[in-house]
């Protein structure tokens, strides 16, 4: 075998190691990956409204939008207690862009999201939350809708994106928050 033949070969050995180590390391970190929530993981298995009002646990309530920056900040947090709470508190969500939710808008007086409604065994709303909420806020209020107790931080307003669902938009971009446009017509 010539010195260059085994340099050779030496070189192919060493890269293929380093790839397989690569490798390996890109599974590790992969599987070591906290998944982390988003809106669409959150709205996919969310507690159906209905059933949430009558399954007599406690709710969480999220008004939300997919274009909401606010809502997108949250997920994560809400994520982590919906699973810490899983088996003491409905996590619902719904969409305001979903026409199908509107008198559930007007009912909570939706005017500002994230907007959470804190809700009794029973169904009945006893506190609400509307704008970004730390995540250790939003488990004391949680405690106590679990413990049957006021509600902390039952009027905590954070930063919210705006929201008017009953104003008709002549604008393309779902951002415009329900803004009208302004028209002469003679």
């Amino acid at each position: 075998m010539s010195e260059s033949n085994l340099a050779t070969r030496v070189r192919n050995f060493i890269v293929a190691i380093v790839g397989i180590v690569l490798s390996v390391l890109i599974v590790l970190g992969l599987r070591t990956q906290s998944s982390t929530a988003t809106l669409a993981t959150l709205a996919e298995t969310t507690t159906p409204y209905e059933v949430a009002l009558s399954n007599g646990q406690p709710t969480l309530l999220e008004f939300y939008a997919d274009w909401c920056t606010s809502c997108q900040a949250m997920a994560p947090d809400i994520g982590a207690l919906k699973d810490e709470y899983r088996d003491r508190v409905n996590f619902v969500m719904l969409n305001v862009d979903n026409t199908k939710w509107l008198p559930e808008m007007a009912e909570y007086e939706v005017d500002g999201i994230p907007h959470f409604v804190f809700l009794d065994r029973s169904g009945t709303a006893i506190a609400q939350a509307i704008g970004e909420q730390p995540r250790s806020i939003m488990a004391q209020n949680l405690d106590a809708l679990i413990l049957d107790r006021t509600v902390p931080f039952a009027k905590s307003i954070g930063k919210t994106s705006e929201f008017q669902p009953f104003v008709k938009s002549n604008a393309d971009d779902p951002r415009s928050h329900g803004s009208q446009v302004q028209s002469s017509v003679q």
